[in-house]
């Protein structure tokens, strides 16, 4: 059975349901001799975690990495990593009531008609507990990403209809990373997302909940990353973000806006080649330094499905999350309709909690990718 594995060369297998002992990862494929430890890992995971504000769920878990293997003396042996977090705050009794019954917006019903039989407890395996063991491998990841200077940031360009504006940027171009973690929904404009906590907080008492959108920024990327013709670098992208949970569409650069503009106006040029790959191996990057200065961005560093050297951009867009406890219509197991109330923890917006996912994931394509280039020409 499938599914469950990500990668070609920095391959990642997640495992664990939301409500079992725990959830994880395995990487193969990273390199050796990278500096790496649990604090890299426990970092993002807290980044992840519930618990932290208002739109999230109440569900209170420390995600306390455990490394089984692939790392000695603080470093990466070049054998699979093993990364393991144990559930502590299950409460599975939450979910009797659903044993039978198909939750509306929720995967119960294909699930079940695939595999004919499903976990239940939180959704089990389609839980957004899940992305525990992407997030743990993505931080691997990111270690691996590090060493070619290549940085990755997302923040929420929305959020219960609320627009965020840009995040403030620097002489050198950086986003200001402290101003997006600086609020619970990770906006970058204070006002922004006083008014859609607000929003999220009187949903809230009503018992409904409402969606959001990501968007994230490779930085210092070299050109020529993804592979022709169906291993492109959007299509890797794309691939990995529609994976996700409550994930329903992804754009690049100007996005769906570009079907109204015209080819004079959307042509993406370089102005400075800048850095380029020497050999068959990807030399590092200063941090900070863009490989090439392109005047415009339309088409979000992607040309040919190929980075241009430009900034890797996108936006993700997530559905409300279906578990509300508003009384909703369904059918059980029999085909018979009825009503029920959703009990249990669970979050109003995934806004706080899906910017580390959607960095892990993104990650972990161009890590793999990176590994992939390495392979290009002699």
């Amino acid at each position: 059975m499938g599914g469950n594995s990500f990668g070609t060369l920095f391959k990642v297998t997640c495992f664990g349901e939301s409500h079992g002992p725990g959830v994880g990862c395995v990487v193969d494929g990273c390199p050796s001799g990278l500096a790496l430890s649990s604090k890299e890992i426990e970092r993002e995971l807290k980044r992840r975690r519930p618990g932290e504000g208002k739109a999230s769920s109440g569900r209170a878990e420390k995600d306390e990495p455990e490394i089984l293997s692939g790392i000695y003396e603080g470093k990466t042996l070049g054998t699979p990593i093993a990364v393991l977090v144990r559930n502590r705050n299950t409460r599975p009794g939450d979910y009797d009531n659903l044993k039978d019954i198909y939750r509306p917006g929720h995967a119960d019903w294909p699930w079940e008609a695939k595999y004919g039989f499903r976990d239940h407890r939180g959704g089990g395996r389609a839980s957004a507990r899940e992305t525990i063991g992407r997030v743990a491998a993505g931080a691997i990841g990111r270690v691996f990403l590090s060493t070619f200077g290549i940085e990755i940031y997302s923040w929420t360009s929305l959020a219960a209809g609320i627009d965020s504006p840009e995040p403030t940027v620097d002489s050198s171009g950086v986003f200001d990373r402290d101003e997006i973690e600086n609020n619970p929904l990770r906006m970058p404009n204070r006002d922004a997302a006083k008014a859609a906590l607000e929003r999220i907080e009187s949903l809230k008492v009503k018992g409904d909940s409402v969606g959001c959108a990501i968007t994230c920024v490779a930085r210092n990327l070299p050109p020529g990353l993804g592979e022709p013709v169906f291993d492109k670098l959007d299509a890797r992208i794309a691939a990995a973000m529609l994976s996700l949970g409550a994930a329903k569409a992804v754009e690049f650069g100007d996005g769906f806006a570009v079907s109204r503009r015209l080819g004079s106006e959307l042509n993406d040029c370089p102005i400075s080649p800048g850095h380029l790959p020497e050999g068959p191996r990807l030399t590092a990057l200063p941090p900070g330094v863009p490989p090439a200065v392109y005047e415009t961005n339309h088409a979000g560093g992607l040309l040919g499905g190929l980075s241009t050297g430009a900034d890797l951009r996108f936006t993700v867009t997530f559905k409300p999350v279906p578990s509300i406890s508003l009384p909703q219509k369904t059918i059980n197991r029999q085909g018979k309709k009825t009503e029920l109330t959703i009990q249990g923890r669970h979050d109003v917006c995934v806004a706080p909690r899906a910017g580390p996912v959607v960095e892990a994931m993104c990650a972990l394509v161009l890590a793999d990718l990176i590994l992939l280039q390495r392979c290009a020409r002699v």
